[in-house]
Order: C-alpha cells, then structure tokens, then sequence
C-alpha cells in the first residue's frame, strides 16, 4: 500500500509542479505581450509625438523675417522702399552665456570708436555729477521697469534703486564705472524685454556704417553668437514730401505685440510695425509672413546642423494714386505762398496793424480726381523728413517740440472753419428746400442785425441781389438770411450729404471735422447765421473739402475718397487689388436736384469768369474754365484763407482744397491751387 500512496503523491507533485510552470509561463507571456503592445504604440503609433518630444530637447525653431512689400507713386516712382543696412545681431545659440556681459561692453567700446548708436531704451541716464536719474520724456518705460511683471518696485522708488535691481537680476557685479554698468544694464534690459533666447535673436544695433561692419568683422572675429547681417531697411526716396500719409516703422511694443498676438498674427519682438499712416493701413498687406529654420544642438550645447527650413514669404506691393509729381509741386507751392504771406503780412502789419498775415506759418492742400475720388496730391505745411523721423532721435525732439507742429496732418486731421467756401452747401440746401430761388433778392446793407447778439458784417453794400451774385460777390448779409429762414437742422442735414463733418472714407487717420448745429454742445437761433456764413462751429478737414468741392463737380454723387490704387505681390507680377475706377464706391448723394445744382455751379464758374468775381484776379484768364469759392474764416490772429474750386467747368477732372492758417489775403491761396492745375493740366496735356 504504501509504495502506491507514495507514487500517487509524487505524481501529485509533477501535477503541481506543471501547474505552476504554465501559470508562469502564460505571466510571462502576458507581460511581454503588454511590453510588445506598448512598444507598437511608442514607435508605431505614436512615434511622431514621441520623436518630436525628442526634438525639442536638442532642436530650437528660429523664425527669419520676411521682405516687407514697398510703396510706389501712380507712375512706380518709390516712396516707401527696401534698401540693405547692416545690423549687430546676438545669437544665443553660439554664445556662452559666461562671456556675454564681456561682449556686450566690448561691442560698446567698439561703437564709441566710430560714435555710433545701439539700441538703448533703458530710462536711466547719469546726471551731470554722474548719479543715475529717470529720463525725463520716459514715463511708459519707467512705469513698466517698475511694473510687477518686471522689478516690481514702488512708483516712488529712486533711479538707483533700479539699477541696483537690475544688477542683481542679471547677476553683475565688480563694475564701479558708473556709465559701464548702466550701459550693459541697459542692453541686458533690452535683451529681456524682447525675449532674448535659442529661438529669438536680440538686435544689438541696427543701420549701422560700413566702416562699424569692417570693425565688428575684425574685433570679434572668432567671437561666437555676434554676427553681422544685412537686413532690409525702409528708404523714402521723397521723404520730406508725403511723411504724413506714408507713415513710418517702429519696433513692436507690448502692447501692439499682444494685440498681434490675439489676432493670430505672427510677430517677434524684434519686429517693426507701421506706427501710423499707409505704413500702419496696411500693415498685414506690407508685412509678409516670416520663414523658420529648425537648428539642431549636441549634448554639449553646440550647433551641429539645420535640419529644416520655410522660406519668408514677402509682402505685397501699394501702388497710390497719388502722382509725385504734383505732390512735389503741391509742397513746393504751399510753402512758398505761406512764406509769401508773412512777408506780405510782415510789410503791411508795420503801418496797418496786427492781422495782415505776418502770422502765416502753416497750411495744407489737397487735390482729388473727380471721376473716382483719388487723391493725386495733399501737403501739409511744415512738413519733414520721414527718413530722419524714423531715427527717434534729436531730430525728432526737435519735431516734437516745434510750435507749428510739423508732423500733424492739417490736411487730414487739421478742422478750419470753412469761411465763404460753405455758400455753395447752403445755397444748394435753400434751393432745394424752396427757400429760394435764382431769382430770390436780398437786399445787402452791410450789417446784418436780424439777431443783435449775432451781428454779420458784409464786406461791402451791395444792395439788392440775386443768388448768383451772392455767391459771386460773396455777400455775408444774403447768406445770413438765407440760413435763418433755412434753419440749422436742415443745413447741416445737406452739409452731411455733401461729405462736411462726415469722414471721407481715406486709407489712413483723418479727423470727423465739426458740424455747427449737429456737434454743438450749445445752440441759440442767433447762431445760426454765423453757421450759414462758415464760421459759429463749423471746422472742416481740407480732405473734406475737397470731397465736398468733388461732389458738386459730380452732380451731387459723393464717391469714397482713396489713395490706394492697386495692390500687387512683391514681384509685381500678380494683382491683389485694384480698385474699380468704372463703378467708384459710392457713399452718399446729395440730394439736390441737377437743375438746382446746376445753378449753383454756374455761380461758383462766375466766381472767376466775372469781373466782380472774387477769384477773377487769379483765374479770370486762365486757360481752362474754373468754377471756385474763396473764403474768409475769422480766428484769433490774422484770418485764415479758405479756397476750393474744380475744373474744366464743363467736364470736371479735378477738385482742390486750399487752407492758409492766418494767410489773410486770398491770393495766395489761390495761387497754390493755380500751381496746382497748372501742373495737372501740362501733364495731362504732354500725355
């Protein structure tokens, strides 16, 4: 019995035995299927993601910037153009970071040899006994050092305060030379600022001379991460004749970054943007789209190969409608008639008294086609040059603190009372209306005094007249009642129609202008004379009134003003845009009828044909038939001279706007916009 039992248990062992050997077996099994599945997933199926987790850790993407696109005249002529500069770039992927301070102070050293500029914003400067103090002109840049997002300081904190903070963020210590140690704060400060890494180059100074290239070249050669590169750099070739309206590039702020930023838009904190005019319209056609290179490091941190590329892809191309040559003839003639005026004024003021023009300092023009509404020219007196502007320098202190205000757009966003030039919206609202008719008399004695408090004075007595005359002569007194029996609300109802007050639809900023009535904050019935005359309220843009002008010459059809006429690619082989000329954006009417137009336009021909005309002096002769209105606005000082007209009267091409600021005599405004058509009617005649 007992050998049975023991083989029964035996075999009861190897059962057990086997048993625990399969149940490992098929553990060991499960894990390496696991195993197996799991690694199919890493590499198969997830190997893109992994691969490129691996990537990053040894890959940096650099973006590279993209050509900006340029801006032409009507004709190709260049006003915003590329051309190559030079710049110190700092690269951190070749610097080792031990030794940056020390290029950093000796690229600054080097910069002194030849006195020139590196990118310095830093708010700080020394004092004369060499202490720090805050600049003074700096607020925003100050207000963000301080910021809590960067030394988190009281408002109230002192100059030294923040270097002392900063020499401790970025860890600088042993440098007791004062201005040494501001000076690499400074860059350090800026390379912060615009997010100094493996992905972001840091400009240290841009346009710099080709004497600095060949001594950059030489003194640090062997250097690694300080490189010299080209770069295009914006050149307006007619820089000091349209600055208001091409505009300029700046670096990026914070505020424009992140406002990119929410927009999608792709922007380094290297970029420039256009800061105002054509330059800031159309920044997204102008910029471009930037490329990348991906740069691969070893362990060690070295550069070893780019691994992929994307080309820039370049910005479009604006062509304007604006001719230069009138342009150029526009600002030559504005200066010299507001020069011509003060020496007048200066003459006459000696024996006559103050108010003869001896004042006259600036002005502005504008020149519109009629048949679509483009502008050929507009200036704006003082003028400057955009191409020394853009430095930010003493240059443009000295801009920016000179009482005529050179870089304010008077054409665009300059409101003058309109004077006389407002006759023919009234006269055109009254006929209308059938307040009037062109037989309607009025008779003129001087003084109109229907409102004692709102006394109108005429230039002269003259008696009983019809609207023809009046608008010939001028008459204040028969415009003054025409508009108390015509009333505010209409008139500025009509004015709306005719584009005064209103904007005029242009590419870039321009001013609403004020509409008496309308705008007024108080208004008394007396005032309204003073409104039928183009003074009380009433402060329109030259833009304004040229577009008012262009929409009598085009039957009361008023077309959005422009200055854009094509857009193409960089190549100039593509078009992006073009703007229709045969079917013009049409933006309002004037609803007054062509018979009733038709009046007042003969009156405005009669205004230089007749010999008692008020711009006969100028036009009478001419030799393309003129219709026009000469204005008068009183303002402290001398009065400012007002003068629109359009020509050929029987088949207007153009329609001009001229303001002399306390110009006093009409004259010279009208001779700014003879120049004007004298110049438009050779040309056209040569073509």
């Amino acid at each position: 019995m007992l050998p049975n039992a023991e083989k029964d248990r035996e075999i009861k062992e190897k059962r057990f035995i086997n048993k625990r050997i399969s149940i490992c077996i098929i553990i060991t099994l499960v894990i390496f299927l696991a195993f197996g599945v799991r690694l199919f997933f890493w590499q198969i199926v997830e190997g893109k993601e992994y691969a490129q987790l691996a990537d990053n850790s040894t890959a940096y993407t650099v973006t590279t910037d993209a050509t900006r696109g340029e801006i032409l005249d009507c004709n190709g002529q260049g006003v915003a153009v590329n051309r190559t500069g030079y710049q110190i770039v700092l690269d951190k992927l070749y610097i080792d970071s031990d030794k940056l301070n020390g290029i950093i102070l000796s690229l600054i050293d080097l910069m002194k040899t030849r006195d020139e500029e590196w990118i310095d914003n830093l708010p700080i400067e020394l004092n004369q006994s060499g202490g720090y103090r805050f600049k003074k002109d700096d607020t925003d840049e100050i207000k963000t050092l301080k910021s809590e997002d960067f030394l988190d300081l009281k408002s109230s904190d002192s100059a030294d305060k923040c270097i002392a903070e900063l020499a401790d963020r970025y860890d600088i210590k042993g440098i007791k030379d004062e201005k040494k140690l501001r000076n690499l704060l400074s860059v350090r400060y800026n390379m912060e600022r615009n997010l100094y890494s493996n992905t972001t180059p840091y400009i240290f100074a841009k346009n710099i001379s080709t004497d600095m290239v060949a001594i950059i070249s030489e003194n640090m050669q062997g250097v690694g991460g300080v490189d010299v590169q080209t770069y295009l750099t914006r050149y307006n070739p007619l820089g000091t004749l349209m600055p208001h309206l091409v505009g300029a590039l700046g670096t990026i702020n914070q505020e424009e970054y992140e406002q990119k930023q929410k927009e999608g838009k792709d922007y380094g904190f290297n970029d420039y943007i256009g800061k105002f005019g054509l330059e800031l319209s159309y920044e997204d056609e102008l910029k471009g789209a930037g490329g990348e290179r991906i740069v691969q490091k070893d362990s060690d941190g070295n550069v070893t190969k780019v691994v992929q590329s994307v080309d820039a892809k370049p910005g479009n191309t604006l062509y304007l409608t604006i001719d230069s040559k009138l342009q150029k003839i526009a600002v030559r003639s504005l200066e010299s008639q507001v020069k011509a005026a003060r020496a007048f004024g200066e003459s006459e003021a000696s024996y006559k008294g103050e108010g003869q023009g001896e004042d006259c300092k600036t002005g502005a023009v504008v020149m519109l086609d009629v048949r679509d509404f483009s502008v050929l020219a507009s200036a704006s007196y003082p003028t400057y040059d955009i191409n020394r502007y853009s430095k930010y320098g003493k240059y443009y202190i000295k801009l920016a603190t000179d009482k005529t205000a050179p870089m304010y757009n008077r054409a665009f966003v300059g409101s003058f009372a309109p004077g006389s030039t407002y006759k023919p919206c009234v006269a055109a609202a009254a006929l209308e209306e059938g307040i009037i008719d062109p037989y309607t008399t009025i008779t003129c004695t001087q003084k109109y005094d229907y409102y004692p408090s709102n006394p109108v004075a005429c230039m002269h007595m003259h008696g009983a007249i019809d609207l023809n005359t009046a608008i010939t002569k001028s008459c204040n007194y028969y415009f003054a009642e025409v508009g108390r029996l015509l009333g505010i609300n209409t008139m500025y109802l009509y004015s709306e129609k005719f584009g005064l007050g209103e904007k005029t639809g242009v590419e870039v900023n321009e001013s609403n202008g004020f509409l008496a009535g309308r705008d007024s904050r108080v208004w008394q019935d007396g005032n309204t004379v003073q409104a039928a005359i183009g003074q009380s309220d009433n402060a329109f843009t030259p833009l304004q009134l040229a577009t008012y002008t262009a929409t009598i010459a085009n039957n009361g059809k008023r077309l959005r003003t422009h200055m854009v006429k094509e857009i193409r690619n960089y190549e100039r082989t593509k078009t992006v845009y073009k703007y229709n000329t045969k079917k013009p954006e049409v933006i309002d009417t004037s609803g007054v009828s062509q018979h009733n137009l038709d009046i007042v336009q003969r009156a405005m021909r009669n205004v230089c044909a007749s010999e008692s005309g008020t711009a006969y002096s100028i036009f009478g002769n001419y030799k393309v038939p003129v219709a026009a209105k000469t204005g008068t606005a009183e303002n402290s000082g001398s009065d400012h001279t007002v003068f629109i007209c359009y020509a050929p009267f029987d088949k207007p091409e153009v329609a001009v706007a001229v303001v002399l600021e306390n110009g006093a005599h009409g004259k010279y405004s009208m001779t700014v916009a003879k120049n004007l058509l004298d110049g438009y009617f050779s040309k056209t005649k040569s073509e």
